[in-house]
């Protein structure tokens, strides 16, 4: 379907930011002209997942949408055990409420806020070991997603027996979308399992990663999406995925395992904080939805089109010479808010200016994927300034024009161009201890 969207004055903008304590998460959706908040979703389903909803079982237990769904998942994952889940941060709960205890360590190629939210909430530490490269976003890397194998290592090997398990992101996600590679997949899994500690990948975007193997990686080119997923996890042990992502629905997630223990342990938390292990928090609609989106994402001329997109997004930022990670990833173009906004200090958060100027320019919605999101270090509570500061455009699946994305890049330039003039930022008035970036009130400074 298709819906009106209305252009808002820049006054009305100035007002209803100023409300929204400078917090987009905070405004109504009416607010917001070209919504790219997240790709989380906000995908627009298919004729053929539509006509599946209408064969929903919507039995308490063992319907047959649950059966339908296990199978694709063990298809294209190639994991006998599965259990759904409403959403990917609910996949993460269950299954770290069964493997994550105090004073545990977990390292990962940049956590994402909801994964290193779930573990420090359990009083464990999360490490990050993705590989320098991801750093400089100028460089053009094919794969800055990857781990650095001597990064994980010296995890390993200080911190014996105090791992559960390793994160393994695919795509990366806080570094720019980022995808890793095959070689990098197995190399971690393998110096992993050297040491006795099982793999888990967050998968939400883990079709997008396989494009990329296919298009960059040398010796992939004439191997299908589904042939490449399946390699991709076969040496890991379990899988959560956030199925808003690459599965194209509004709601739902999943855990998949190859080991049983994991399987049993993890349904006992489901069924209090789910729902029954058949239908996880989803109706059996959702699932059939689930389903036939994985099915149909795992083709490559849907990803193709989709990847398209944002290369045509990064392509018109090139025109106007901002910068962003390169090279594109494959849900979102991130914009290094540091090299944009120079005259704002990190103690102001670029990312969330620059996030607050592009809506007040044109009624963008973006999303700060930096100082704010990283939190503050449970331990000295002080703001984490280490990682990358951007600005995250990401783009729904099968919602918008590439005319939109034109808009959306002529805005960007119109605050680019005057970017000098932005010399102060916000201040965080009051927060969440936990995941503050969705809750924030900030004010301008």
């Amino acid at each position: 379907m298709v819906e009106a969207i209305h252009l808002s004055t820049r006054e009305e903008r100035e007002q209803w930011l100023k409300e929204a304590h400078y917090n987009v998460f905070q405004l109504k959706a009416e607010q917001v002209y070209i919504d790219l908040l997240t790709d989380s979703g906000t995908g627009a389903m298919s004729d053929r997942q539509w006509s599946v909803m209408m064969l929903g079982d919507e039995s308490y237990a063992g319907a047959t949408s649950f059966y339908k769904f296990e199978a694709m998942v063990q298809r294209i994952f190639g994991m006998p055990y599965v259990i759904p889940t409403h959403q990917g941060r609910a996949a993460e709960n269950v299954l770290f409420s069964l493997l994550v205890k105090e004073g545990d360590v977990v390292p990962g190629n940049a956590h994402f806020d909801t994964t290193k939210g779930h573990i420090e909430a359990r009083k464990a530490k999360a490490i990050d070991v993705t590989c320098d490269e991801a750093h400089d976003t100028q460089a053009e890397v094919p794969f800055k997603g990857n781990v650095s194998l001597e990064k994980l290592e010296k995890v390993l090997t200080e911190n014996k027996g105090k791992v559960p398990f390793m994160v393994l992101t695919v795509t990366n996600n806080t570094v720019g979308g980022q995808p890793v590679s095959m070689r990098n997949i197995k190399d971690t899994c393998d110096l992993c399992h050297q040491y006795g500690v099982p793999v888990v990948m967050d998968s939400a975007r883990f079709a997008e990663n396989a494009y990329f193997i296919k298009t960059r990686e040398e010796g992939y080119a004439d191997k299908s999406i589904k042939e490449i997923a399946l390699e991709m996890y076969a040496q890991a042990d379990a899988a959560t995925m956030s199925a808003k992502k690459d599965a194209i629905v509004n709601m739902g997630g999943f855990i998949a395992t190859r080991r049983k223990e994991w399987f049993d342990g993890a349904k006992m938390f489901c069924i209090p904080m789910e729902g029954y292990v058949t239908y996880g928090g989803l109706n059996g609609r959702d699932l059939n939805a689930i389903a036939q989106g994985l099915d149909e994402n795992t083709e490559f001329d849907m990803l193709d089109t989709r990847i398209r997109q944002v290369r045509h997004l990064a392509e018109r930022l090139d025109e106007y010479g901002i910068p962003y990670q390169r090279p594109a990833g494959g849900h979102a173009i991130f914009v290094d808010a540091d090299k944009v906004l120079t005259h704002v200090p990190k103690e102001e958060f670029p990312a969330q200016t620059l996030t607050c100027e592009l809506y007040l320019e044109a009624g963008v919605r973006g999303c700060e994927i930096g100082y704010m999101l990283a939190d503050r270090d449970p331990v000295t509570r002080e703001n984490r300034f280490g990682g990358l500061d951007l600005l995250r455009l990401a783009i729904p699946r099968r919602v918008y024009t590439d005319n939109h994305m034109d808009v959306v890049a002529a805005a960007l330039k119109n605050v680019y161009d005057r970017r000098e003039t932005v010399t102060r930022g916000v201040a965080i008035e009051w927060e969440a201890p936990l995941m503050r970036h969705f809750t924030v009130q900030l004010r301008r400074l």
